[in-house]
């Protein structure tokens, strides 16, 4: 798969944008990375919008979840 370097120079410069905005967002992802995510790990997400309203959802890692994981950091 080729990509346009400039769309890979604006994806950097946005990710750098991420990561001053967020920057424990990286930390926390790095330290969950390196313990490692194993089939049949939970994964919560809560969003809250501004106006305090809540959705909640969840998932169970699976091996083919584990499959797409590992073809994305390549």
């Amino acid at each position: 798969m080729n990509m346009n370097p400039m769309k890979l120079l604006q994806m950097q410069e946005s990710f750098n944008r991420f990561k001053n905005n967020h920057p424990k967002f990286p930390l926390f992802v790095n330290a969950v990375m390196k313990e490692g995510i194993k089939e049949g790990t939970v994964i919560e997400i809560t969003v809250t919008t501004p106006e305090g309203k809540h959705y909640n959802s969840n998932l169970k890692v699976t091996a083919d979840d584990l499959e797409l994981i590992e073809s994305l950091k390549q």
